[in-house]
């Protein structure tokens, strides 16, 4: 899912590239979208390309590629229906975000609701809509609190074992201590998935892949919205 402003600007640029044979500069696409600075452009940018709608070529001036379109602009990007598998090991996970290691003839399965798609990476659209379930072994969960399922798009924290279509399981939970993985809410429009850190009156949000910045945020523009208890892969 994008946001409006991703939607727009990528709808912006492919209509240039449909007209003129290349992309919009910067500045262009600032005045398009009607902000104020071109950070905001870049963060777009990143968001788009980390989702895989775009790529940018190195080493080339306003070289910008479309991949794909979303079904909003005629492309053909529905998400394909989830089948989890559950991955037996041999010792039990040395992390809450490790596979599960439990064998399905005794694993007890319970049916989260998998809420839509969280970035590891830039922050996208807070989805609250459920879009499927997934069977999750009873053993991920705490007894305490509520939990549901995201589905994780892109990269950022692929060095803490998370890598992009990976299902995150999430307890539901408005706080967390330092260095957990959670599930948070920015300034009430976009949820991203990444490690915390309350630094004075400001929360980090840290990537777990050094080609990602940490992102910092005054205390009251960030609202934790769950903790990661469990991850499933397929394959």
């Amino acid at each position: 899912m994008l946001t409006k402003k991703q939607l727009d600007l990528l709808e912006f640029i492919h209509d240039r590239l449909q007209k003129d044979g290349v992309p919009p500069s910067f500045d262009e696409m600032k005045i398009a979208l009607n902000l104020r600075s071109k950070s905001g452009i870049h963060r777009l940018i990143t968001a788009l390309e980390e989702r895989g709608f775009i790529r940018r070529l190195a080493h080339r001036a306003r070289a910008i590629e479309i991949i794909r379109l979303p079904e909003a602009l005629g492309g053909g990007t529905a998400p394909v229906g989830f089948s989890p598998r559950v991955i037996q090991g041999g010792n039990q996970p040395s992390s809450p975000t490790a596979t599960a290691n439990i064998e399905p003839a005794r694993a007890t399965a319970v049916e989260l609701p998998v809420m839509g798609r969280i970035a590891a990476g830039v922050p996208i659209e807070a989805i609250s809509q459920v879009s499927h379930q997934v069977s999750v072994p009873s053993s991920m969960l705490s007894t305490a609190g509520q939990h549901y399922a995201l589905e994780v798009r892109g990269d950022s924290m692929i060095d803490a074992g998370i890598n992009n279509g990976d299902v995150v399981v999430i307890r539901e939970t408005s706080v967390a201590d330092n260095g957990d993985v959670v599930v948070a809410l920015v300034e009430g429009q976009e949820a991203t998935l990444k490690r915390f850190h309350r630094q004075g009156g400001s929360i980090a949000l840290e990537a777990a892949n050094p080609a990602y910045e940490t992102r910092v945020y005054p205390e009251d523009r960030v609202k934790v919205q769950g903790r990661l208890v469990g991850l499933i892969r397929t394959y």
